[in-house]
């Protein structure tokens, strides 16, 4: 179903996965086994995982050759940029206008974003802004104090929103990312003259150093006979109660949703009711550790790639085809959730999908994950719902296609 409210453009920019990625396989129990396409990148060597999302201490892969007709183009902050976060909040989002120079219509067929300080880079996003948008974006872009624009909850360029079916995504980089190559049929379509949001989540719990972050991007000309990919966005609540032990203002979901509301906007309590509306839970949202959100298909496509994002309570994140009916499949399985390791995995074999099909995510979350992480130090246990901080909570399907 292709939604166009404005919650949507919300929940394309909150999620943190790489659009085109290709990249590190890890264990999982997909019925297709995910693993590494021909042209992915090899898996980092883990040396070390604080399960905080910062500085994971992973080593990065090596970069992969380019192929015939791809050619580099780096995109770079202007400036060195120091985070601070509004109110009693701990996350700053930013939203900063790159020009790539592209002077003529192209695929990325690759993305490959440095984080400038990863000590306080909780995710970078970058997103596509097309030729007759470059006006606008400019004029949010100067209007703003300072270098970018704050942009919580989208890239606050509302026309950008499109569809969960259809999101404007280049690729990112979250804890564990590194260059995420396309298989060599594919591509993301870039028009002459478009310009790029580079999307950075600061999470200040480590500090507030300045950061300028960057991306390399493969290009490559339209004479490659290459399918356009797209991505797809299965976000589900997240409705996760206190346990019976704990106790304070916050476990009350009311003041909860109200807490999110000051910290990120009035849209952060849009989407949390929009993400019960989208998912049919009309009688009210449903306390637990589990939700899932199931979305009927329409348009026949080809799965190359999924992907799944929760933050530091999650347990265990789950894609299905026609879950409980004919065809049914998993497409993602990952049964122990690793926050520092977030990268999408490449189907071995590409999935047809048909028009009338459903689509499920569902993801588990734990409250007691707080008494061994160091993001919760100190801080009280609440009821918690979709929201953009590192110590909130979401829960979003990524799924990779391409359309007949």
């Amino acid at each position: 179903m292709r939604t166009t409210s404005a919650w949507t453009a919300g929940i394309a920019a909150a999620a943190l996965l790489a659009a085109c990625s290709t990249g590190s396989p890890a264990e999982d129990r997909s019925e297709e086994r995910v693993g590494s396409s021909p042209a992915a990148v090899r898996t980092p060597d883990e040396v070390s995982s604080p399960a905080h999302g910062h500085g994971s201490g992973k080593r990065l892969p090596e970069r992969t050759p380019l192929r015939a007709g791809e050619r580099i183009v780096d995109v770079r902050m202007p400036a060195a940029y120091t985070p601070s976060a509004p109110g009693k909040g701990t996350d700053d989002y930013r939203c900063f206008l790159l020009d790539p120079e592209v002077a003529a219509d192209s695929f990325v067929t690759g993305v490959d974003v440095a984080p400038g300080d990863d000590e306080v880079v909780h995710h970078v996003i970058l997103f596509r802004v097309p030729p007759d948008q470059v006006a606008a974006a400019e004029n949010v872009d100067a209007r703003a104090e300072g270098q970018g624009w704050t942009c919580f909850g989208g890239s606050g360029l509302e026309t950008m929103g499109g569809s969960l079916e259809n999101a404007p995504w280049l690729g990112a980089w979250a804890p564990g990312g590194g260059e995420r190559v396309l298989d060599g049929d594919i591509g993301i379509p870039l028009e002459a003259g478009s310009r790029i949001v580079m999307q950075v989540h600061y999470n200040l719990l480590a500090g507030a150093a300045p950061d300028r972050s960057s991306a390399r991007l493969r290009i490559a000309d339209r004479s490659r006979d290459l399918e356009p990919l797209e991505t797809t966005l299965l976000p589900a609540p997240v409705e996760l109660p206190c346990r019976p032990s704990a106790s304070g203002p916050l476990c009350d979901r009311e003041a909860a949703v109200l807490d999110v509301m000051e910290r990120f906007g009035p849209r952060a309590g849009q989407m949390v009711t929009g993400l019960q509306l989208l998912c049919g839970n009309g009688a009210g949202p449903r306390p637990g550790s589990s939700q899932s959100c199931t979305r009927r298909v329409d348009e026949d496509a080809t799965v190359r790639a999924v992907a799944g994002h929760m933050h530091l309570l999650g347990r265990e994140i789950r894609v299905e085809l026609n879950p409980g009916g004919p065809g049914a499949r998993t497409l993602l399985d990952i049964p122990v959730w690793d926050f520092d390791d977030q990268g999408t995995r490449a189907l071995r074999t590409p999935v047809q999908i048909r028009a009338g099909d459903e689509l499920r995510v569902t993801c588990t979350h734990d409250q007691g994950l707080r008494d061994v992480l160091p993001a919760f130090e100190g801080r009280p246990e609440r009821y918690v719902v979709w929201g953009e901080g590192t110590t909130d909570e979401m829960c979003l399907g990524i799924v990779l296609v391409t359309r007949p």
